[in-house]
C-alpha cells in the first residue's frame, strides 16, 4: 500500500505542542497508508528583515507552502497567545492566499490542538479560531467525540473541539496519559478520515 501524506503543522515555544504533534503524529502513523509530516513555522519578530535561520536549529522543518498541497489531511497546532493562535502562525496563515486561490485544501480533513499556561488561559477559543483560516480554505473538520474515554476522565486534556495540554506558566508540566491517549487518538482519527475521503 502506498503511504499517504498528512501534515502535521505546529508552533511551539516551550516544547508542549511539539510533544502533541509528535504524539498526533503517532497516532497517524499507527494507520496503515498514513504518513505523517511534521512541520513548523518560523518565529515572527519586530525587525523588518528576516531574523530566523533558513532550516530551525531543532525540531521539525520549516513548512512551505506546497506541503498544503501535497499532504491529504491536516492537524494544525498552536500555543494560546491570549485565547487566540500564535503570531507566527496566524502569520503563515495569512499568507496562504495562492493557495486559498486555487483550492489547495478544499474537501481535506484538518484538526486543531493547543496548549496553554492556565486552565482558563484560552483553550477552547484558540482551537475554534484556529478553525476559521481553515474554513475558509475549505477544509472539513473533525473533532474529538466523547467516544473517547479520556474527554470524560482527564480535566484538561481537551474535549470535542480537540486535544489540549494545560502546560503551566514555566511551559514544563509533562503531558499527563490522558493527553497522550486523545492526542494519538486525534492523529489517528484524522488519518482515517482522510484515507477514507480520498483525497490522494
Amino acid at each position: 500500500m502506498s503511504q499517504h501524506d498528512i501534515l502535521v503543522l505546529y508552533y511551539s515555544r516551550h516544547g508542549a505542542t511539539r510533544e502533541l504533534a509528535r504524539l498526533i503524529a503517532e497516532g497517524i502513523e499507527s494507520v496503515p497508508g498514513a504518513n505523517a509530516r511534521l512541520r513548523t513555522v518560523p518565529a515572527v519578530s519586530t525587525v523588518c528583515e528576516a531574523t530566523e535561520a533558513s532550516v530551525p536549529t531543532e525540531g521539525a522543518p520549516y513548512v512551505e507552502y506546497a506541503d498544503l498541497q501535497e499532504c491529504i489531511g491536516l492537524a494544525l497546532g498552536s500555543p494560546t497567545r491570549f485565547g487566540n493562535m500564535a503570531a507566527p502562525m496566524k502569520y503563515f496563515w495569512d499568507g496562504s492566499s495562492s493557495q486559498w486561490m486555487n483550492g489547495a485544501l478544499i474537501g481535506k480533513p484538518a484538526c486543531v490542538f493547543t496548549s496553554t499556561g492556565s486552565l482558563h488561559g484560552g483553550q477552547e477559543s484558540t482551537l475554534l479560531t484556529m478553525m476559521i483560516p481553515l474554513l475558509h480554505h475549505g477544509m472539513v473538520i473533525m473533532g474529538l467525540p466523547y467516544s473517547e474515554p479520556d474527554l470524560m476522565s482527564t480535566p484538561n486534556g481537551g474535549g470535542p473541539y480537540g486535544v489540549s495540554h494545560l502546560a503551566h506558566a514555566d511551559g514544563r508540566a509533562p503531558i499527563s496519559p490522558e493527553e497522550q491517549r486523545l492526542a494519538k487518538a486525534q492523529g489517528k482519527r484524522l488519518a482515517e478520515i482522510a484515507l477514507k475521503l480520498g483525497n490522494h
